[in-house]
């Protein structure tokens, strides 16, 4: 079978304080929904937001963009209330996801946009996410109806002490990174691995921070939406990072009540290169040693760079 008829095929299950893999298999899909994934701190929310805006001209968003676009493998989320929300909808859907593409059905005749961050940057995003969740929150994800595995533990004092164990394994046995979460490098790997497939886009934060126009063009012309350009400047308006701050709540809704300083906390700064001047000398070589292991040459190098180092192959 050549590279270019390869397609995924689900071969593992991810079940944790967070996830829950087999939800996929109870929920119906419909040809023209969007599935919009992450590992996780790499601008799932940006980009859930961004669609809303091309699907919505005129940013007539009719709810709180958490709510429409559901986590469907978040565990401590009622099923029930996922499939009743969604089902409602008589616009086109857009969903979330955080799985690896070995853990999710593959479709299609669904529409895919995978979103990718220098793995540096995700971890020091990670540590604001992960520090500031509320009492309310380590309750939600350890609640043992439903929890497999071991429960969330809190996070230490420091995120030096949290690199150390993120950096060098994984929550899941396959895994090389990601503890106490789940891997950013095989999450970005199982998807890399099919960027030839013509309903996959891949989208980088970098570009997104450096071209937002261009990028959202591209990711409007992946889902048959092409706003002119009043529009389409009124979009990247729209979800630059200060005006999704300052209205954070509409973006977060509920979900607010799980970080320390609310909505505004969980959309943080949406800046990349944090890590210089944080992480030291031999931090830095742990981080190469893992990416060495992990990942092939070219997907290591899409993480850090985006979209110069795919120039000329396909999904550029």
């Amino acid at each position: 079978m050549t590279v270019s008829s390869r397609l995924p095929e689900r071969t593992r299950v991810y079940e944790n304080h967070h996830l829950d893999s087999t939800r996929w298999d109870r929920f119906e899909t419909r040809p023209d929904d969007i599935v919009i994934t992450t590992a996780y701190k790499s601008g799932t929310t940006w980009t859930q937001t961004i669609v809303a805006n091309l699907l919505f001209p005129g940013g007539q968003i009719p709810g709180v963009i958490m709510d429409m676009s559901p986590w469907i493998d978040l565990r401590t989320r009622p099923f029930e209330e996922i499939i009743e929300r969604t089902g409602a909808q008589a616009h086109r859907r857009f969903l979330k996801t955080h799985l690896a593409l070995d853990g999710l059905p593959y479709k299609p005749d669904l529409k895919y946009i995978y979103v990718g961050r220098d793995l540096r940057d995700v971890f020091m995003s990670l540590w604001n996410h992960y520090s500031g969740h509320t009492d309310q929150a380590f309750e939600s994800f350890n609640n043992p109806d439903g929890l497999v595995g071991e429960p969330l533990p809190r996070p230490p004092e420091n995120l030096h002490v949290l690199w150390a164990d993120w950096v060098d394994h994984g929550w899941f046995d396959w895994e090389p990174e990601g503890w106490p979460y789940w891997s950013s490098s095989h999450h970005a790997r199982t998807w890399f691995d099919y960027r030839h497939l013509d309903n996959i886009l891949f989208i980088h934060f970098a570009d997104l921070l450096a071209e937002p126009s261009a990028e959202i063009a591209r990711i409007g012309r992946f889902i048959g939406v092409e706003p002119d350009d009043e529009e389409l400047a009124r979009i990247v308006e729209a979800t630059s990072f200060q005006s999704m701050k300052q209205k954070a709540d509409d973006v977060v809704g509920m979900g607010a009540s799980m970080w320390q300083g609310g909505a505004r906390q969980f959309i943080n700064k949406g800046t990349n290169g944090r890590w210089r001047g944080v992480l030291d000398a031999a931090e830095l070589a742990q981080y190469d040693e893992m990416v060495a292991r992990a990942l092939k040459p070219e997907c290591a190098r899409w993480l850090e760079e985006g979209r110069s180092a795919l120039v000329g192959a396909a999904n550029a």
